[in-house]
């Protein structure tokens, strides 16, 4: 499996290679792939190279022996639900398949993969709908090809407004402290050659009392049954500032992002992270010697403040419960 190394972007190209499980589950959890879409899809193919590694070793015994790097795997980062449901959906193939599973579970994989991609599309295109002509919309963290299959979830709303006619401005959190947005999105739409202009989270609220933000577009990594969002840290000061200054807020997400087994925001693990990316940036220490830090990966954003969940399946306004339920059995 080989990976681009979204640590380095943009500065340069570097793609990393990997042979089995233990090494793809600790690239997840450094940040070399990242965005719940891609780590799903990182993670189904990952059950391919266990599953070859386990047949070697054992069998027709792989089945019962790789049960614990499969667990492991889903350790990896605990608040994206992708992750999850991408090894529980490979596990529960396992049953039916005889003899050497390689084939089997890699063409499975690949539907994983391109089915993404084309629920993508699927999104962009119902949420390009919802924009009116003329509109600038800000976006937070990277929601786009290096966060999924290809395209992008937020991004590719973005990517068809833009091409729509819909959206003239797009405006992009810097991102602390991975600096997402700085580093991954600004490099994805220049690759696109749609303008992009960078903003300090903290400007957001400004840039919004100005008039120029007509909507706030993100991604998530997990929805709770009842409409709550876990997204990228700063996502719930986005909302809030959305609401205070009238601006529309809009969550583009698969369904393999709804996690209709966990109730409330409430209930999501918000994954911690190491004091030294916020003490530090790129590297090198520049917070005062003997400073701590806190560093929540993520945080939740109460359905109240969603005006929009988009998913391949359709879209959902002012998100409830019974909403959300009656989206995914459609």
């Amino acid at each position: 499996m080989r990976l681009l190394d979204q640590r380095v972007l943009p500065a340069k190209e570097h793609w990393l290679d990997y042979d089995e499980i233990g090494q793809a589950a600790q690239a997840i959890t450094d940040m070399v792939v990242r965005g719940a879409p891609a780590i799903g899809i990182t993670a189904a193919y990952a059950v391919v190279l266990a599953a070859r590694d386990h047949y070697q070793r054992s069998g027709d015994a792989w089945k019962q022996t790789i049960s614990a790097d499969l667990d492991r795997l889903i350790e990896a980062r605990p608040t994206a639900i992708n992750l999850r449901w991408a090894v529980e959906f490979m596990r529960g193939q396992f049953a039916a398949i005889e003899g050497d599973p390689v084939a089997v579970l890699e063409t499975l994989a690949g539907r994983i993969h391109q089915d993404d991609i084309a629920f993508n599309r699927e999104m962009g295109r119902l949420g390009s709908a919802l924009i009116a002509p003329g509109s600038g919309v800000l976006t937070h963290c990277n929601t786009g090809s290096l966060a999924t299959g290809g395209f992008g979830t937020a991004l590719g709303v973005i990517r068809y407004g833009v091409a729509d006619g819909k959206i003239d401005r797009v405006f992009a959190d810097e991102t602390r402290p991975w600096l997402q947005g700085s580093r991954l999105t600004a490099w994805e739409l220049v690759q696109d050659r749609i303008p992009v202009t960078l903003l300090a989270d903290g400007a957001a609220a400004h840039l919004m009392k100005l008039g120029q933000v007509n909507w706030v577009i993100v991604g998530s990594d997990r929805i709770a049954a009842n409409g709550d969002v876990a997204n990228k840290i700063g996502t719930y000061s986005a909302a809030v500032n959305a609401r205070h200054h009238g601006v529309k807020f809009m969550v583009v997400a698969p369904t393999t992002t709804v996690d209709m087994a966990t109730a409330t925001g409430d209930e999501i693990p918000i994954e911690a992270r190491a004091e030294s990316e916020v003490l530090g940036c790129g590297g090198q220490r520049i917070a005062a010697e003997g400073a701590g830090a806190w560093n929540p990966a993520f945080d939740v954003t109460p359905a109240e403040l969603v005006d929009v969940i988009v998913t391949e399946k359709g879209v959902v306004e002012q998100p409830t419960t019974e909403k959300m339920a009656a989206m995914m059995a459609g």
